[in-house]
C-alpha cells in the first residue's frame, strides 16, 4: 500500500490510499481509501507507518519538566555582549559582576523592586545563565552597594568610548519622586512628573551627541538646574581629561552666570539658547528685526549685551501655530473659572478681599497666565478682563528662537549649531525611557541616599543597553532608518519621517509583510522562544536531562542577526 496525490486542476490535490496487485500478469491498482479531508499530519504518519517506520508519541520519548523564557533573555545579553558590558562593570569576574549585569538585564526586560525581580526572573532563563539563581534581594542590595564604588570608572570607561576632544556633550536635568520621606536626598522642588504634594530626587544626565549616556549625578530634589552644570564641566576636564568640549544645554541650564563661569575655562565652548525676555530686548531695541523672516527662517547676529557670542534668531511656524492655540485654550479655560468666581461675589456667596484674592490666585497660579489679565478686587466685588496688547505682545514672538554659542562660524555654521542644540531631545528621550514603561525608574522606593544613587546608575546603565538595541532593530520597530537625513535637512523647519518610515507607520507592515513592532512587542515575541528542560519518561529524579530550545521563526531570527551590528 501506498498514498498517492493526484492533481486536480483547480482545486486541492486528493490524497489516496492505493495499493498495488496483480491480474493476468499486468500490475493494477487500485484506491483503498480517500484521505483528502485528514490533517496534513496525520497523512505524513500514515506514510510514515506504510514505509515501515515505528511511531511513537512526544509523551513516549521525553518529557518536559520545566520551561523558561529564554529569547527576550537572550537577545538583551547578546546586546550586552556586543558592547563588552560584563567587562564594563569589571574586569574580572564575579558574582557581584553576575548580579549587576542580572539588574540591569531585568531592569530593560521587566522593570521591578529588587523583591519582585527575584520572583519573576525565575519563569526565564536568566539567572540560571548568569548563575545567580540563589539570589534573594539582599543580595541585589549588596551588589547596588558594590557597583556604586565602580561609578566613577565606570564612567570614565563610558566616556573614554563615547567623548571626546572636539567633541559634543549633552546635558540636562530631570527629576523623580519619592516614596517616603525619609530619605535624605527627598526634598521638595520643580516638579516634572505631575506629582503635587509629593517629595523628588533630582538627577542629570550627561551623554554624546548622539545621546548615548555616559554619566549620571544625583542631587537633592530643591537644587536649581544651573547649580549642577559646572559640575558636569569639572567631571569632563578633570575625570574624563578632555581638554577641549562643546557643552549643550537648555537655557534654564546654561545661565548667564554659568556662562560667565565657563568663559574663564580654556578649551569649553556652549551652545544655549535666550530666555524669551531677553528675546523682547533685542525686538524692542531693533536688534532683531522681524522683517528678516519674510525671507528665511533663520539669520545670524551680534549685540554688545552678548559679547564674544554668535546670536542664531530662528521662526518655526509650526511651533507659533502651536504656541497660539494653546494660549488662546489656557486663556479660556482661565477665563471661564474666573467668570465662576464672579457669579460667586455677585450671589454673595464670596465675600472679603482676602479670600476672593485666594481663590483667584489659586486660578491664576494654575493657567500661569496672570501677566495677561487685568484683576480688580474689592470686598463685595470682582472684575477682570484680558489684557489685549500684553498677548498681542507675546504672540509677536510666537515660533521664534535664539540660540546662542561660543563658537565661531568656522568651527560650526549656523544651521549646525542650531541643529546641535535640537540634539538635547536626545536627552528627553532618554527621560521618557528612563521615566516611563521602557525602565521606570520612579517611583523611588530607597531610604538610603547611597541606595537611591546606586538605583538611578544601575537605570542608565540600561538605557545604554536599551539605547544600543533601538538602534540595532530600528528595521523592525517604528522608527525612522534614515538618521543621515538629520544633517542635512533644514534646521529649523519641524522634524518629519522619511518617506518608508511614513509606510511603515500606516501600513504597519515591513516590505516583506511581516509585522513592524515596538520595543516591548519585539521582546514579547522574543519571550516565546523558550528552553524546556527534558528527560527520558519515568526517569528517577537524578536522572541526566537535556534542554529543548524552541526554533526562531524568521522573525525572531532576524532580531538576533540585528544585535550582531551592535559595536562600540
Amino acid at each position: 500500500m501506498y498514498i498517492a496525490t493526484i492533481p486536480n486542476r483547480s482545486s486541492p490535490p486528493a490524497i489516496l490510499l492505493r495499493e498495488g496487485y496483480r491480474e493476468g500478469g499486468q500490475v493494477k491498482t487500485r484506491t483503498l481509501a480517500n484521505l483528502s479531508k485528514l490533517p496534513e499530519a496525520a497523512v505524513a504518519a500514515l506514510r510514515r507507518v506504510l514505509k515501515g517506520d515505528t511511531l511513537i508519541t512526544a509523551d513516549d520519548a521525553f518529557e518536559a519538566i520545566s520551561s523558561h523564557h529564554h529569547g527576550h533573555v537572550q537577545a538583551v545579553l547578546a546586546a550586552m555582549q556586543r558592547l563588552g558590558f560584563a567587562h564594563l562593570i569589571a574586569s574580572r569576574p564575579s558574582r557581584q559582576r553576575n548580579l549587576v549585569v542580572a539588574m540591569v538585564a531585568a531592569r530593560i526586560l521587566a522593570p521591578e523592586s529588587k523583591l519582585a525581580t527575584t520572583r519573576w526572573w525565575h519563569v526565564t532563563t536568566l539567572p540560571a545563565l548568569l548563575g545567580v539563581s540563589d539570589a534573594d534581594e539582599d543580595d541585589l542590595y549588596a551588589a547596588m552597594d558594590w557597583v556604586l564604588t565602580r561609578q566613577p570608572r565606570i564612567e570614565k570607561t563610558l566616556a573614554a568610548r563615547h567623548l571626546h576632544n572636539d567633541g559634543m556633550a549633552l546635558y540636562d536635568l530631570s527629576s523623580s519622586y519619592v516614596e517616603g520621606v525619609t530619605c535624605p536626598l527627598a526634598a521638595r522642588g520643580h516638579d516634572r512628573d505631575g506629582k503635587k504634594g509629593t517629595l523628588q530626587v533630582n538627577y542629570g544626565l550627561l551623554t554624546d551627541g548622539r545621546g548615548i549616556p555616559v554619566a549620571v549625578s544625583v542631587f537633592k530634589g530643591n537644587i536649581g538646574d544651573p547649580k549642577t552644570l559646572l559640575p558636569q564641566v569639572d567631571t569632563i576636564r578633570k575625570v574624563f581629561g578632555l581638554e577641549r568640549c562643546v557643552l549643550v544645554g537648555d537655557r534654564g541650564m546654561i545661565a548667564q552666570t554659568q556662562i560667565d563661569a565657563l568663559r574663564t575655562i580654556d578649551g569649553m565652548d556652549w551652545v544655549a539658547a535666550l530666555r524669551p525676555e531677553a528675546i523682547r530686548r533685542l525686538v524692542e531695541g531693533g536688534a532683531l528685526q522681524m522683517g528678516l523672516f519674510d525671507e528665511r527662517n533663520l539669520f545670524e547676529l551680534t549685540h554688545p549685551d552678548f559679547p564674544d557670542e554668535r546670536l542664531v534668531a530662528c521662526r518655526n511656524p509650526e511651533l507659533a501655530k502651536r504656541r497660539a492655540h494653546t494660549r488662546t485654550s489656557v486663556l479660556e479655560a482661565t477665563a471661564n473659572e474666573l467668570e465662576k468666581v464672579r457669579r460667586m461675589v455677585g450671589r454673595g456667596r464670596l465675600r472679603g478681599q482676602d479670600n476672593i484674592g485666594v481663590r483667584v490666585g489659586k486660578v491664576v497660579n494654575r493657567y500661569k497666565v496672570a501677566k495677561h489679565v487685568r484683576l480688580t478686587i474689592e470686598d463685595t466685588r470682582f472684575d477682570f478682563d484680558v489684557d489685549a496688547d500684553s498677548v498681542a505682545a507675546e504672540a509677536a514672538l510666537d515660533g521664534i528662537y535664539v540660540i546662542r554659542t561660543s563658537l565661531p562660524a568656522e568651527r560650526m555654521s549656523a544651521e549646525e549649531t542650531v541643529r546641535s542644540y535640537k540634539r538635547l531631545t536626545q536627552v528627553e528621550r532618554a527621560f521618557r525611557s528612563l521615566k516611563t514603561v521602557d525602565l521606570q525608574i520612579r517611583p523611588i522606593h530607597h531610604r538610603r541616599e547611597h541606595r537611591v544613587r546606586a538605583h538611578i546608575f544601575l537605570c542608565m546603565l540600561a538605557y545604554y543597553v536599551l539605547w544600543h538595541m533601538l538602534e540595532a532593530w530600528r528595521p523592525l520597530l517604528f522608527c525612522d532608518e534614515d538618521q543621515h537625513a538629520k544633517t542635512t535637512r533644514d534646521a529649523v523647519a519641524p522634524a518629519t519621517r522619511s518617506e518608508a518610515a511614513r509606510r511603515k507607520v500606516h501600513s504597519r507592515t515591513l516590505d516583506d509583510g511581516s509585522e513592524v513592532h515596538s520595543f516591548h512587542t519585539l521582546l514579547t515575541l522574543l519571550s516565546g522562544i523558550v528552553r524546556n528542560v527534558c528527560r527520558v519518561p519515568g526517569a528517577p529524579s537524578d536522572a541526566p536531562t537535556f534542554d529543548v530550545v524552541t526554533t526562531p521563526s524568521a522573525t525572531q531570527q532576524r532580531a538576533y542577526q540585528l544585535l550582531e551590528t551592535i559595536a562600540v
